[in-house]
């Protein structure tokens, strides 16, 4: 385990990054008799044995007691500081992943595409980043017509603001940081044994 790089953009107290979580979904077209045994599934997948024996093999959390099992505490010395890291309260800048992204599949074309441009050198990154926040309103605004229309997202498609000039909000309190006049400061490193001794002395 290593923390997670920040720019120079960062502030104590923001994201250093997200862990991709997810949840249960039961439509509700399902036949009632279904929908029960799906709830029982799921209770049995995310109950505490089960869990300890699933977080041993492939090494990803979805409890806390199962993060601070006996049984962990023994691997620890094994796993790297994931045991550490995750009992630790730096967890809570690395996770959870936030609001789901609208459609995910229709929006991820355009990241990739833009990106491509950009290791290509057909642009820049930050003409890539503004062509695809133009492409990607574009699309969410006739999602927002889709949905408002007949409710193609069931009510739940983006609701776009009006668009304003970046000057009301870079920079201000709780708004996007206006561009630093340095970008590349000197990297700082933290030596990994004091990383793991901050992670353990605040579990």
């Amino acid at each position: 385990m290593a923390p997670s790089p920040h720019g120079p953009y960062w502030k104590e107290g923001q994201k250093l990054g997200y862990q991709d979580t997810g949840s249960w979904t039961l439509f509700k077209s399902t036949p009632l008799e279904n929908q029960k045994a799906a709830w029982l599934y799921a209770q049995f997948v995310t109950s505490k044995t089960v869990d300890v024996k699933k977080s041993h093999v492939g090494l990803t959390f979805i409890r806390d007691s199962t993060v601070r099992h006996e049984s962990f505490t023994e691997r620890a010395g094994k796993l790297g500081g994931l045991v550490e890291f995750y009992r630790s309260p730096d967890r809570v800048n690395w996770s959870p992943t936030g609001v789901n992204v609208p459609d995910y599949p229709k929006l991820a074309q355009l990241w990739w595409q833009n990106i491509g441009d950009v290791n290509s050198g057909a642009f820049t990154p930050q003409e890539a980043m503004d062509r695809l926040a133009g492409e990607m309103d574009d699309v969410m605004a006739r999602m927002q017509q889709a949905d408002e229309a007949n409710k193609t997202y069931g009510g739940c498609g983006p609701r776009l603001n009006e668009p304003k000039d970046p000057a009301e909000w870079l920079g201000k309190d709780k708004g996007p940081h206006a561009k630093l006049e340095n970008e590349k400061p000197t990297g700082e490193t933290i030596a990994y044994d004091e990383l793991i001794k901050r992670w353990t002395e605040n579990q």
